[in-house]
């Protein structure tokens, strides 16, 4: 069994400007190359779950998140990272879809396919639901960003995602 870091994408991988949908407003937060490069050279698949309404809505089609995705992937390639599998959900929060997060469908669908020790895996996000999903697939979860205005639980707090790899790779290694 392998072990995985799941990852939100908006407001931990890329600033949140609301609906990031175009290459031209995609924008890496500092610091995240080097943290998805250590997570891979520790041994850490990598996956992306994200929520994206905006197709369920109307804003964007599914080709645009599409575009997005492969832009992100080969930055990341560029850099020496490789991401497993990118999972997004479509669907409004009404829709009350089984892929939409904090619902763990996607981290569980992962864990079939690539063989996934969940109990020495993790869940990065910067918001509740994130935290929720990662709780809800039985992962340790670390909340990235502005953790002052999200009413949660996580496992650790962390400013970024390069300080929350450097506290799961130190974790690792005490196990």
């Amino acid at each position: 069994m392998i072990k995985a870091v799941f990852l939100d994408r908006d407001g931990v991988i890329n600033y949140d400007y609301s609906c990031v949908y175009r290459v031209s407003d995609f924008t890496f937060i500092p610091g995240v190359f080097e943290a998805l490069k250590l997570l891979n050279d520790a041994g850490y698949k990598l996956f992306v779950i994200t929520n994206q309404s905006g197709i369920g809505r109307g804003v964007y089609t599914e080709e645009d998140v599409e575009k997005l995705h492969a832009h992100m992937l080969a930055q990341f390639e560029e850099h020496g990272i490789n991401v497993e599998k990118i999972y997004y959900c479509p669907h409004t929060e009404d829709a009350y879809c089984d892929c939409r997060k904090p619902n763990p469908s996607s981290i569980l669908d992962a864990q079939k396919k690539f063989d996934i020790n969940l109990e020495e895996s993790y869940f990065v996000g910067d918001r509740n639901t994130d935290i929720e999903c990662g709780d809800n697939a039985g992962v340790k979860t670390v909340l990235v960003g502005n953790t002052d205005t999200e009413p949660c639980n996580p496992d650790y707090r962390e400013k970024d995602l390069l300080s929350a790899v450097t506290n799961i790779i130190l974790a690792d290694g005490k196990n």
